[in-house]
């Protein structure tokens, strides 16, 4: 197999959540299975430490910009196409889709409160939609596992065809890897907290402050601690990824538009 020499800003092979929804209705009018990642620079910093993870990541079919510093980057290296695409506004739209083609869903990840509550907002908010399956890991749950296999197969029988992971990075992308070799019919979509903020038992940014493209000041204002590391790795590998950016100008690639 050809080693994959992408740079990380290259992964975004979509660009908008217009371009992904209309490649989402294609594979489940097809049977097609997909993997969707939302690259952001947490996941960046992420990449180059795991390999586990940075391959997972090459693997998944669709990923899109999740995150205003890799849309800046994006247009800096001359791919003014790409747009935000954040992971948590793309389950409605994907549910609705869903619900539309009677697709029926799985949610993994989380707690069984979570899934419960989100579950039932979802089949609220979107008529026919049919959840066949709400999967919590336990706690150290090792997306490399036999479990993680048991858990994907638990998805596959009760007959999903789109499965929301809710782990976080990098155990969701990991397992979405794996379940896409696994389960080919079967598409995975890695939301992070995005059950959480469906469920109510996690608050996003306002409108305004999303707008304004300061959630991540928002963020790291109501969880200081768990996220000024996070936040200052990131920082530290803006002006390297910039530099990257324009030195790729000539030879990016292209999202699909």
């Amino acid at each position: 197999m050809e080693k994959d020499t992408r740079s990380e800003l290259e992964l975004v092979n979509f660009s908008s959540e217009r371009a992904l929804l209309s490649a989402i209705s294609t594979c489940l009018d097809t049977e097609q299975g997909f993997s969707v990642a939302t690259l952001n620079l947490d996941h960046i910093v992420k990449l180059r430490r795991n390999p586990e993870f940075s391959a997972a990541y090459r693997a998944h079919t669709h990923v899109v910009a999740d995150g205003n510093p890799i849309v800046w980057l994006s247009h800096l290296a001359g791919r003014r196409e790409v747009r935000l695409a954040p992971g948590s506004e793309l389950i409605a739209p994907l549910v609705a889709l869903a619900a539309g083609k009677r697709a029926p869903i799985a949610l993994l990840g989380s707690t069984e409160p979570v899934l419960r509550a989100a579950a039932e907002r979802l089949q609220v908010d979107h008529p026919g939609l049919e959840v066949v399956a709400c999967l919590a890991p336990a706690f150290g749950f090792d997306p490399t596992g036999a479990s993680a296999d048991d858990l994907l197969d638990q998805i596959a029988d009760a007959g999903a065809r789109i499965c929301f992971l809710a782990l976080g990075a990098p155990k969701q992308e990991i397992l979405a890897a794996r379940g896409q070799a696994r389960h080919a019919h079967i598409g995975f979509v890695s939301i992070g907290a995005g059950l959480d903020f469906i469920a109510g038992h996690q608050t996003r940014a306002p409108v305004w402050v999303r707008r304004l493209a300061m959630e991540w000041l928002w963020r790291m204002l109501t969880s200081p601690r768990r996220l000024a590391r996070r936040y200052l790795d990131c920082a530290l590998i803006l002006p390297g990824l910039a530099a990257a950016a324009l030195a790729a100008r000539p030879r990016n690639g292209s999202a699909k538009p």
